[in-house]
C-alpha cells in the first residue's frame, strides 16, 4: 500500500541535494568540538545557502603535503591553516588561486601584501609552563636547565617549523649550538600540537611549545590562572595563519565568498576564544577580557615568506643533525 507524503517532506531531500558543497581542508584542532570550526560552519551556512564541510588533514604542514599528493584531483576548494613559513612553497606548487578581495584591511603587527593568501589569525610562539616553576628567559637558559619540554615535528607541524625558524632568526649561525644544548631538554617530539599540549596538561612535561595566547584558554575557559608563557629576551617568532582557494576548484566563486567571510565578525569574533589566537581583523567587541594579561613580546621575529623557505631547509638540517647525536 502506498502512502502520500506531504509535499514539504518530498521536497526536503531535493533541496538538500541542491545546496553546493564547499570543502575546506584544515588542521585537526580547528575542527574539534572546542575549536572554531563548528561555530564558523553554522555562521557561514546561514549566509551561503551551501554545505560547508571541513576536512581535518593533520597539522598545518601536513595540509600542504596532502595537497601536493592529491594535486588537481583534490576535492578541496579552500585550504585553511598554512602560515607564512609555507606560503612560498605553497605558491610554487601552482595549486592555489589568487583571491578576488582586493586590498585587505587587517590588524596585523606587520604589513601584508599577498594576492593569493588571506590571513585569518596570528600569534607568537612561546613555551607555556605552570606558574609553579621559574621559567627560563632565553633558549640558552632553557638549555642550561633541567626542564623537560615537548615540541612538535617541523615536518608535519607549523608550530614545530616555527620553533626551528625562531631559533634560526634569533641565533643565525649559532643555531646548531643552541640545538645541541637543547637536545637533553626534549622529552619527545610529537606529530602535531594537540598531542604535545595534551602531554603538558597531563603533567608529563615542564613546558610545551605553543603560543603566548595559550594561557588565555586556561584563564577564560577554565578559570585557571596557573599557566603562563615564558617571555624570551631574544624575542618571539610571529606566526600568521592563512587560507587560500584551490585553483582547480569548480566552486571558485563560493570559495572566494568564504575568504571574504573570514574577515567579517562572523568568523573573526570566534577566533580568540576557540582558536586562542589574535584575530586578523579586530572584532567590533574587541578582544575578550583576559587577553590583556598575556605575554607581549618586545621583539617580533619573522622571516619574509620568500626567505622562510630557504631558512627552513637549513634549520631543518641543523635540527635533524642535533637530534641524531
Amino acid at each position: 500500500m502506498k502512502y502520500l507524503l506531504p509535499l514539504a517532506l518530498l521536497a526536503t531531500p531535493a533541496l538538500a541535494q541542491d545546496r553546493p558543497v564547499l570543502t575546506v581542508y584544515t588542521y585537526d584542532s580547528f575542527v574539534s568540538d572546542w575549536g572554531p570550526g563548528p561555530a564558523i560552519e553554522k555562521a557561514f551556512e546561514a549566509e551561503c545557502a551551501c554545505d560547508l564541510q571541513f576536512v581535518a588533514a593533520g597539522d598545518g604542514a601536513a595540509l600542504l603535503a596532502r595537497l601536493k599528493l592529491e594535486g588537481e584531483r583534490t576535492r578541496a576548494d579552500v585550504v585553511l591553516g598554512l602560515d607564512t613559513n609555507l606560503t612560498a612553497a605553497a605558491a610554487e606548487t601552482g595549486l592555489f588561486g589568487q583571491h578576488d578581495l582586493g586590498d585587505l584591511s587587517l590588524d596585523l603587527p606587520v604589513d601584508w601584501e599577498d594576492d593569493m593568501f588571506v590571513p585569518f589569525d596570528w600569534g607568537y610562539f612561546a613555551f607555556v609552563h605552570n606558574t609553579g616553576i621559574t621559567p627560563p628567559t632565553s633558549f640558552r637558559e632553557l638549555a642550561d636547565s633541567d626542564l623537560k619540554i615537548v615540541i612538535q615535528d617541523p615536518r608535519s607541524s607549523t608550530p614545530g617549523l616555527g620553533l626551528l625558524l625562531w631559533v634560526k632568526a634569533a641565533y643565525g649561525d649559532e643555531a646548531p649550538a643552541i640545538w645541541e644544548g637543547l637536545v637533553d631538554n626534549i622529552l619527545t617530539v610529537t606529530k602535531g600540537w594537540s598531542e604535545s599540549y595534551g602531554m603538558f596538561t597531563e603533567g608529563e612535561a615542564d613546558m610545551v611549545l605553543s603560543y603566548t595566547t595559550s594561557p588565555a584558554y586556561h584563564l577564560i575557559a577554565e578559570e585557571d590562572d596557573t599557566k603562563a608563557a615564558a617571555p624570551f629576551t631574544e624575542g618571539h617568532y610571529l606566526q600568521i595563519e592563512v587560507a587560500a582557494t584551490v585553483a582547480s576548484s569548480d566552486r571558485i566563486d563560493l570559495a572566494n565568498d568564504f575568504l571574504a567571510f573570514m574577515l567579517t565578525d562572523g568568523f573573526q569574533s570566534v577566533i580568540p576564544t576557540t582558536n586562542w589566537m589574535y584575530p586578523a581583523v579586530l572584532p567590533a567587541a574587541g578582544l575578550p577580557k583576559g587577553f590583556e594579561t598575556l605575554t607581549d613580546p618586545e621583539t617580533a621575529l619573522i622571516f619574509p615568506a620568500g626567505e622562510a623557505e630557504e631558512a627552513r631547509d637549513v634549520a631543518l638540517a641543523e635540527w635533524l643533525t642535533a637530534l641524531s647525536r
